[in-house]
């Protein structure tokens, strides 16, 4: 396969797997760590209205989504593409990176939490799945 072609797939389906495991994350979340009593999740303006009440618990999942949604991600492109798997598994990492920018721009979250989120969740983690891919090989 053209390899152009085949890191543009890889690309694709790590954004899509990745794309995946967030909103599977976050679906669950609900279950595991419910919403304060009278929080309305299900739409962008009842959560921006309810989001005060929301305890440090209630960001583990968002994080954990965010996070585990830019690595499985990253791992996939890295483990496809023929050449440059950290530029890849990179590239993955920024484009999660400016859908969180643009979460953080949408929703008034805490700061504190906007700050680890920004910085934690999707440079670190695309550059860990990066690495990991390079080390296997």
């Amino acid at each position: 396969m053209n390899p152009y072609v085949r890191n543009t797939l890889s690309v694709i389906a790590g954004l899509v797997l990745g794309s995946i495991v967030n909103m599977g994350i976050i679906t669950i979340s609900g279950s595991i760590i419910p919403p304060p009593e009278g929080a309305d999740v299900t739409t962008m303006e009842g959560l921006k209205a309810s989001i005060h009440l929301f305890q440090p618990k209630h960001f583990i999942f968002p994080f954990l989504a965010h996070a585990l949604g830019t690595f499985v991600g990253a791992l996939v492109t890295a483990f496809l593409v023929t050449n440059h798997k950290l530029k890849f598994a990179l590239a993955i990492g920024a484009f999660f990176l400016v859908g969180g920018t643009a979460n953080v721009l949408m929703l008034p979250s805490p700061a504190w939490f906007n700050v680890v989120d920004l910085v934690g969740a999707y440079i670190p983690t695309s550059y860990l799945a990066g690495i990991l891919i390079i080390k296997k090989k």
